[in-house]
């Protein structure tokens, strides 16, 4: 009884969520984001300001329909991940996971076109990813046995981010391509490598002269 009464109120939980964040959506999408407030989104979501507040910090996180479920569950997913899967593989589960939910609520393309044509959401977007990404980097570096300051764990979340970014922007003048299949193509693109003939030459500090040459003397 107990576990039925918990997964009922779980579910009343997303429920509310999902309705303060399409109500969000809807109204930034009708005034634009800068003249919404949270007084209207409780109301058309008809709950409480103080119910808002307990889901989301302000109005921002609601239009961009933060939900700290999606890094729970890419946490996870970083620690049961098959051992032979490539690091670049787990975060493209990660990020598709994401894309399928929002696909599915039929928010996707809808809460990409705002963002990307405000620069206080893109703002927010960016600042309320850099605590997401860190905790993905620690996540992803310990699942590859590189804990403590991976830089390829680093690279890859951060590159990972910037193929939605950039799918997004490209959906914007080819809107007949889902922003999903714009990732995925991104995925392949950095799977490929970016550029096969990288082959930069290091230059070796022990031989190489840094000094300026000195003065030439000029004729007594």
């Amino acid at each position: 009884m107990r576990h039925a009464e918990g997964g009922l109120r779980e579910r009343k939980k997303r429920e509310t969520r999902a309705a303060l964040a399409e109500a969000a959506l809807r109204l930034a999408l009708d005034k634009g984001p800068d003249n919404v407030t949270v007084e209207e989104i409780a109301e058309a979501a008809d709950v409480s300001v103080r119910t808002f507040f307990n889901y989301f910090p302000h109005k921002e996180h609601a239009i961009l329909g933060r939900n700290p479920e999606h890094l729970e569950r890419a946490l996870d997913r970083m620690r049961t991940a098959p051992a032979a899967e490539s690091p670049l593989t787990t975060m493209w589960f990660v990020v598709d996971d994401v894309l399928r939910d929002l696909e599915r609520e039929g928010e996707l393309s809808r809460r990409g076109e705002l963002i990307m044509s405000s620069p206080s959401l893109v703002y927010q977007l960016m600042m309320s990813s850099f605590e997401d990404e860190r905790l993905l980097t620690a996540g992803l570096a310990e699942r590859m046995g590189e804990p403590g300051g991976s830089v390829r764990a680093a690279l890859i979340v951060s590159a990972s981010g910037a193929a939605c970014r950039v799918a997004m922007e490209l959906h914007k003048t080819a809107p007949e391509r889902s922003v999903r299949d714009l990732v995925a193509e991104g995925f392949h693109v950095l799977a490929d490598g970016l550029d096969p003939g990288f082959a930069p030459t290091v230059p070796d500090d022990t031989t190489t002269n840094h000094t300026m040459p000195e003065e030439q003397e000029g004729p007594s």
